[in-house]
């Protein structure tokens, strides 16, 4: 396996994306990949034997890990919300729509902070674990490697309304997950890089069966789908009943981080259809699409890119939130 570690700051005079975006001190913080080399030097060695482990025991968790950071950063910021439980004033955010029944990987989040807890108390927070494990996922999986800014603190509250509205939906327009993405300061580009995580795990059959049976409110499929994919999709997706039933985002190589997802948008095989969309309904993100199913490289160097600056959303630094002992709860 190809693994691309990425320099940041080389690709972003290469490509003219992300020039300021990605400096670490003028968004929000001062985050540096060098943040725990005195305090914790042990500490993304620690993330990735078990984020290693935790793959190689079940290859969908990968996908996991990588989603629980982007519902982390949409919400509040990256701020390790998406992990508290409920509790006294605390609604989880894992009640919500995207999270209920879906977000996963929380058990492997605890082992990383109970080892690291171990190795260096009160020192590195939930919200640095969980950019790391998206990092290293990607990278076991056969993706792209960075170096991760790290220096976040995290939240001592969660927003199950932020949950609810600002994470882009597999049923929403084109025009609005692209609002969603420049309301936390990502463009088109980012949006379009960032979907093409699609390319590992899985969706549930109840994301997509409006694709399949009712698309716009008229009973009829969705006409932008393949229809013979379709017809595979509906033996296990019934109009009714089935909704847990699992599919690969990418059936090509569901458990290779390739860009084998953007080669499916181009024939009409997106799962979802907010992934179908970046190919169907914007000259823009059509274009991008393009370009990254025909250059693979160039996919790997704007995912890094659009991650660090996705991790760069509003981070909790210096004396904000707190490092929790436990990444459930906050602090007593």
């Amino acid at each position: 396996m190809v693994h691309y570690i990425i320099v940041v700051t080389v690709f972003a005079l290469v490509l003219g994306h992300a020039p300021h975006c990605l400096s670490s001190k003028t968004v929000g913080g001062y985050l540096y990949p060098q943040f725990y080399d005195h305090s914790c030097p042990k500490a993304q060695e620690i993330v990735k034997n078990v984020v290693a482990k935790a793959v190689a025991k079940e290859p969908r968790m990968a996908a996991s890990l990588l989603r629980l950071h982007f519902h982390d950063c949409f919400v509040k910021g990256c701020d390790a919300s998406v992990l508290l439980d409920s509790s006294g004033s605390i609604i989880s955010e894992k009640r919500s729509n995207p999270n209920r029944n879906s977000a996963r990987g929380f058990e492997v989040i605890d082992e990383i902070k109970a080892a690291i807890e171990k190795e260096c108390p009160h020192t590195v927070s939930c919200a640095d674990i969980m950019a790391l494990a998206a990092r290293d996922s990607t990278a076991l999986t056969g993706g792209p490697s960075w170096d991760v800014p790290l220096g976040r603190r995290d939240s001592t509250g969660a927003s199950l309304s932020g949950s609810n509205n600002n994470i882009p939906a597999p049923n929403n327009t084109f025009q609005t997950i692209l609002t969603k993405f420049k309301l936390k300061g990502l463009d088109i580009v980012d949006l379009v890089a960032l979907s093409g995580s699609h390319t590992i795990g899985n969706a549930r059959c109840t994301s997509f069966r409006q694709r399949l049976y009712n698309q716009s409110g008229n009973g009829q499929p969705d006409y932008t789908l393949d229809q013979s994919y379709a017809s595979q999709l509906r033996a296990n997706c019934p109009r009714s009943g089935g909704d847990q039933n699992l599919f690969f985002l990418d059936f090509v190589s569901p458990i290779n981080f390739d860009n084998s997802y953007f080669k499916n948008l181009l024939v009409n095989k997106g799962l979802l259809s907010s992934d179908q969309v970046l190919f169907t309904m914007n000259g823009g993100s059509r274009e991008l699409v393009k370009t990254y199913a025909y250059n693979q490289k160039l996919f790997f160097q704007q995912f890094a890119m659009s991650m660090i600056k996705m991790g760069n959303i509003s981070p909790l630094t210096g004396n904000k939130g707190e490092i929790r002992h436990n990444c459930r709860k906050v602090n007593a």
